[in-house]
């Protein structure tokens, strides 16, 4: 099976990372940060949606906040995450029962990258697919459609894995399933009405939801 895996709120905790640039980029262009809760909610989507509000849909100060944000977390936000316990387990099993495992992140791809070379399981992922740096989607229906290609798979036998409508909204449009996770930073709710598959609470759960 392809087990294509969402990065932030699934495979790591990036929180601490994400916000701390969102705010640095907020405070460079004198506009004050919303309110811890809220920041949550920027994780997982494209940061120019999430900006676009704060700016009064500006695209220059939109763009000068990306670039702000990616100041700090080039040398910085990056490295600020912890792995999910359990996590490391959970890709030792899927390897040796045979599965095939490829990250799909909002990340783009460079800054996704270097976060993967270090997580002491990277070498597990085949491929990584990120969006362009410039684009305001999402893409996960797009990356999830070129991993089928790219693995020549069937969806029947890929599911996408993730904690936030996003990544259950690509696997629906691409005819795969779509596990939710209640680990990260969506809510069984979203997962739901997005059309989850499955959802776990744990990468235990997990693992017996992708090893049946």
């Amino acid at each position: 099976m392809l087990c294509l895996f969402d990065l932030d709120g699934t495979l790591i905790d990036s929180e601490h990372g994400i916000t701390a640039c969102v705010r640095h980029a907020l405070a460079r262009l004198d506009v004050p940060a919303p309110a811890h809760e809220e920041l949550r909610r920027w994780i997982g989507p494209p940061l120019r949606h999430s900006f676009a509000p704060l700016l009064d849909q500006d695209p220059e100060r939109i763009e000068a906040a990306v670039d702000y944000y990616h100041e700090r977390f080039n040398t910085l936000g990056w490295r600020e995450h912890e792995i999910y316990p359990g996590i490391e387990a959970l890709i030792e099993r899927l390897l040796g029962a045979g599965h095939r495992l490829a990250v799909v992140t909002s990340k783009p791809h460079r800054h996704a990258a270097p976060i993967i070379a270090h997580l002491p399981f990277g070498d597990a992922f085949l491929r990584l697919y990120g969006p362009h740096p410039g684009s305001a989607h999402s893409e996960k229906a797009s990356m999830i459609a070129e991993a089928l290609a790219d693995f020549d798979s069937d969806p029947a036998d890929a599911v996408m894995i993730g904690d936030r409508h996003f990544d259950i909204d690509g696997a629906v449009a691409n005819r795969v399933r779509g596990f939710g996770v209640l680990w990260g930073f969506g809510n069984r709710e979203e997962l739901e009405q997005a059309g989850a598959s499955a959802i776990a609470a744990t990468p235990d759960d997990l693992a017996r939801l992708l090893l049946a």
